[in-house]
């Protein structure tokens, strides 16, 4: 994994090919379940990492040495949680 900081990705499949076969699998079943919920989103790396796009940023995610990280957009979180966040100041 360390070796992943210090290269920059051009695709999400670059990306994939960098990672052991186990977190492979993982990174593939989420890309597929986002693809299946957001099927116009935009995918791409962003911040050298795989991301969605759709009106905005939707969702980043990466593997890491001891976990998966998943990452929602600011616009996903504002949106679902509104009514929770309203008396907070949020960016």
């Amino acid at each position: 994994m360390a070796g992943m900081m210090s290269r920059k990705f051009k695709t999400v499949d670059e990306y994939f090919s960098a990672l052991s076969p186990d977190k492979r699998k993982i990174l593939k079943d989420l890309r597929q379940i986002i693809r299946h919920s957001a099927p116009d989103a935009e995918e791409l790396i962003s911040y050298n990492m795989p991301a969605y796009k759709y009106h905005g940023m939707l969702v980043y995610y990466a593997a890491h040495t001891e976990h998966i990280g998943f990452y929602p957009g600011n616009n996903v979180v504002n949106q679902v949680f509104k009514d929770e966040l309203k008396e907070f100041k949020t960016s």
